[in-house]
């Protein structure tokens, strides 16, 4: 039989812990979410028992999928953004959220798509897909929060490591003015290259001048920057020597003697535009989604024409980089996270080596039990509860109890 430490055991449930950390995003699971309004990013859940198909979609917070739909089919959403919890209201007819029962109708700011019905990406199959047999990784869009096959995106998604975001078809379509970033920006796909000899080969797409440039940037590569790069900085940047491209008037320049930095700063922001700049060059566009490595969106323009770009395709969020699912893990993670020690291993460095191989048995016993109980609920694809877990720990002690009985001890 396979031989497990209890350190290996430790490390692994520590690694089970930080992801579940993660995807709960510091979220609350006593209190409805529904008092702070619309949650700038939160986990979200479905109920295919009180909202099934063919009815109106709904979303429930964390804390509303144990209280008030502990024992229904739930579908897990992972996050969305700006979406406040229905749970109880006008959407749900049988049904009253024992946290918040006096809830509005309906939050007619929250937004839904498939994954309410459990249904992703274009094929609008469910996941796991008892009917899909081919191991693919599901992916998010960070426009539209749809989950996708990777081989349902146009294009072979680069290595998990290598990009933090995707925009899928649809969305890039959607947002049109990305495809001007992308040549600078976007991560590579990969391309599956068919030739005689072998077959199915997965090589990456050859990298533009500027997309090299780029990869260089976010690696902390040092290069030697070209002329058009260098002239692109003076526009961008403020410049407080005699030669400054700002045309003023003797009062202005006086004023801008004064306060040269931040104010030659926001005259150049708000006259010039970034993405101006890159669509004047030449771009390829694609059916295809795209792939953005971290910190990506900092580099869109802000400029007063963009912002308002950005409002009338209701994508504000995309320079927000506190919108991103890293963010909201980060959050997560670092709001759980405690500085005291691990009661387990400072009773096991307490103990002799005997007692040490007896809480090793009795920690494996629990967790083999645990596991089969816990098993059960997966397959039922229900919500585990304080007093089914407190149910399980009575009748392991019982058992406990009954073999300790039956031992009959020896001495050599």
């Amino acid at each position: 039989e396979p031989v497990v430490s209890l350190a290996e055991v430790l490390a692994e449930n520590e690694e089970l812990e930080k992801e579940a950390r993660a995807v709960l995003g510091g979220s609350d699971h006593e209190r409805c979410s529904y008092s702070q309004g619309a949650v700038k990013r939160q986990a979200l859940y479905a109920c295919s028992t009180c909202t099934p198909p063919g009815g109106e979609p709904a979303g429930i917070c964390l804390a509303c999928s144990y209280e008030c739909h502990g024992t229904h089919r739930l579908f897990e959403l992972y996050t969305k953004r700006n979406f406040r919890c229905d749970c109880g209201n006008s959407k749900f007819k049988n049904l009253q959220c024992k946290l918040l029962p006096e809830k509005g109708k309906v939050n007619s700011g929250n937004k839904y798509n498939d994954n309410f019905y459990g249904l992703y990406c274009t094929c609008k199959r469910p996941y796991p897909d008892p009917d899909d047999h081919i191991p693919d990784e599901m992916i998010q869009c960070i426009v539209c929060e749809d989950w996708f096959h990777g081989r349902h995106l146009g294009a072979v998604p680069p290595e998990s490591g290598d990009f933090h975001e995707m925009v899928c078809q649809a969305c890039m379509n959607h947002c049109h003015f990305l495809w001007a970033y992308a040549s600078q920006l976007a991560v590579p796909p990969l391309t599956k290259v068919n030739s005689l000899g072998d077959e199915g080969i997965v090589l990456k797409v050859d990298e533009s001048e500027e997309q090299k440039k780029e990869i260089k940037k976010e690696s902390g590569v040092e290069h030697q920057e070209t002329k058009e790069e260098k002239q692109m900085e003076q526009l961008n940047e403020p410049s407080t020597s005699s030669g400054s491209v700002l045309n003023t008037c003797g009062y202005c320049s006086k004023f801008l003697q004064k306060f040269p930095v931040e104010t030659a700063r926001s005259v150049s922001e708000s006259s010039f535009c970034k993405l101006k700049e890159l669509q004047s060059k030449q771009f390829l566009k694609k059916d295809t989604a795209t792939f953005w490595p971290s910190n990506w969106r900092s580099k869109l323009c802000t400029c007063e024409d963009c912002l308002k770009m950005y409002s009338d395709l209701e994508v504000q969020f995309l320079t927000d980089e506190c919108d991103t699912v890293l963010a909201y893990e980060n959050k997560g993670t670092s709001d759980q996270e405690t500085e005291r020690r691990d009661p387990l291993m400072d009773t096991l460095n307490s103990m002799n080596r005997v007692q040490q191989v007896e809480l090793i048995c009795e920690y494996n016993d629990l967790k083999t039990e645990l596991t089969d109980y816990l098993r059960r609920f997966a397959d039922e694809g229900t919500v585990v509860k304080r007093e089914d877990i407190q149910h399980f720990f009575e009748e392991f002690q019982s058992r406990k109890r009954r073999r300790t009985n039956r031992m009959q001890y020896y001495c050599s």
